[in-house]
């Protein structure tokens, strides 16, 4: 059981979350633990499955950082309901152990609406938050930038556009060091007028705040890199994530469809491969782990479904850089110094 006198960032990482669990799960946790020792790593779910992943691949870790939890919540599973239903599962175990202040951080690709639910009730969310925000990095011309929210609440009020807007400019400035990050609300059109009720609420409070707000911002805003951090409902948000989710698998089909159009095609193509390999990592899921779910008085990381070792060793990294930047302090800050405007 995590030791609460730790000086090292506790990591509880769920070993039956995602597609391939235990195993891709296992694997990449115990790199990213080989890989810096400010991190004490705990793995939590069927120890006997687990056992067997660290034999099989013959890994070296503490075996008493192996907490049992005897139950798994499916992808398929109701989350709230299987919260209740499933007390002994990985994700309520892990939950449990940040709120209850014996770890720093939870890391799971399991069931997404199971994660964030059990985030927000069992961890809690942060005093002032209403909703918390999931969001997600998007390469661009200019760098990145950051969608806000993409998934967690399908709904939002004004507030909570306002709330994204905040904690999505800590976590920029804090994780990608960009001083004072443009925020940008996505919409229909540049123009101060247009968007719906709910956009045209949300820009009047956020103007009232010392965030660099530039007004609204459009689709194709978020691949010129016109702002770093953008705030929209997570209808809107989720549907933009899932699509870019596709275009890397769209760019490889295209890629192999041409090259095996002929020879000279295949050769052209594998002349540049390397090349576009590079170039589309930007592109890559791997490469940044997980979605930080913001909000919550603790940090999560949710990572996709189908996370190999490496995005699981990513999204463990992901939550180290959360922790040594005191990011759910400052968030609570932040939130404090407009909570008159909601």
């Amino acid at each position: 059981m995590p030791n609460s006198d730790n000086n090292k960032c506790r990591i509880i990482v769920d070993a039956m979350g995602g597609d391939f669990a235990p195993y891709n799960a296992v694997i990449g946790a115990v790199q990213a633990a080989s890989e810096n020792s400010d991190v004490e790593l705990y793995l939590v779910g069927k120890s006997q499955e687990i056992l067997n992943v660290l034999s099989y691949k013959k890994l070296s870790f503490n075996k008493n950082n192996i907490i049992h939890a005897n139950e798994i919540i499916d992808m398929a599973d109701q989350p709230v309901a299987a919260l209740k239903a499933k007390p002994d599962s990985s994700i309520v175990v892990g939950t449990k152990l940040v709120s209850e202040k014996k770890a720093d951080a939870f890391v799971s690709a399991g069931n997404t609406g199971a994660v964030m639910a059990a985030a927000t009730l069992i961890i809690g969310r942060i005093p002032g938050i209403g909703r918390p925000t999931i969001g997600q990095e998007m390469p661009n011309a200019a760098g990145i930038s950051i969608l806000f929210d993409v998934g967690a609440s399908v709904d939002s009020k004004p507030k909570h556009l306002l709330e994204y807007a905040v904690m999505g400019t800590i976590f920029t400035k804090e994780i990608h060091g960009i001083l004072n990050p443009k925020v940008g609300i996505l919409s229909v059109g540049e123009e101060e007028s247009k968007g719906n009720d709910v956009s045209l609420a949300a820009a009047a409070l956020i103007k009232k705040t010392n965030l660099n707000f530039v007004g609204n911002v459009e689709g194709r805003d978020i691949l010129k890199g016109t702002v770093q951090v953008i705030v929209c409902d997570g209808f809107v948000g989720n549907i933009i994530l899932k699509f870019g989710e596709s275009v890397l698998d769209f760019l490889k089909f295209k890629f192999k469809e041409y090259a095996d159009q002929g020879f000279f095609k295949k050769l052209k193509i594998g002349i540049v491969k390397n090349s576009m390999k590079e170039i589309l990592k930007d592109f890559d899921y791997e490469e940044f782990g997980g979605l930080p779910l913001l909000g919550v008085n603790g940090i999560a990381i949710i990572g996709h479904g189908s996370s190999t070792p490496k995005a699981f060793k990513n999204m463990v990294f992901r939550a180290y850089e959360m922790y040594r930047k005191n990011l759910v302090s400052k968030i609570e800050n932040a939130v404090k110094q407009y909570s008159h405007l909601t």
